[in-house]
């Protein structure tokens, strides 16, 4: 069975209608930080079940209700989703993770080492200079991961 889980952090409080549509269709989504409108979650949420950590923008008692990392399964695949990379608490490869989430830096990327999949879908919420508004897919099969980030189309 092909999971398709929805990649998307740093929407400051907006949330784009190019991000949503993208997302539809999801399994799950996860968010990766500064949401800053708890109504942003609530919004994913209705699209399918979401998981989303606190970033350094996230406040207010809805935001100190959520994790600062997380650990969840997919398909057999341990994905470990936090907001800055730098505070990266764990040893992913030691832990059994295969993909470790991230969002703050606003840059789209992917990169693999030592086995494991470092994804940052980027931004969706507000441009931030001149870097792409994005977010991103995972695709679990058959215990394999693939991401695809993708600039979404902004007037």
């Amino acid at each position: 069975m092909v999971i398709r889980i929805g990649l998307i952090a740093d929407t400051h409080g907006l949330l784009r209608p190019q991000a949503l549509e993208f997302l539809q269709g999801s399994d799950a989504i996860l968010h990766a930080g500064d949401i800053v409108d708890p109504a942003t979650l609530e919004r994913l949420a209705e699209i399918a079940p979401l998981t989303s950590v606190r970033g350094n923008n996230d406040s207010g008692a809805w935001a100190r209700a959520l994790p600062e990392a997380v650990t969840v399964t997919f398909g057999g695949v341990a994905i470990h989703m936090l907001h800055d990379l730098k505070e990266l608490a764990i040893d992913p490869v030691a832990s059994g993770v295969r993909v470790v989430v991230t969002g703050h830096t606003h840059k789209p990327a992917c990169v693999e080492r030592g086995g494991v999949l470092y994804v940052n879908p980027g931004a969706a919420g507000r441009r931030r200079f001149t870097l792409p508004v994005s977010v991103g897919e995972l695709i679990i099969d058959d215990g394999h991961a693939s991401v695809r980030l993708v600039t979404l189309d902004i007037p």
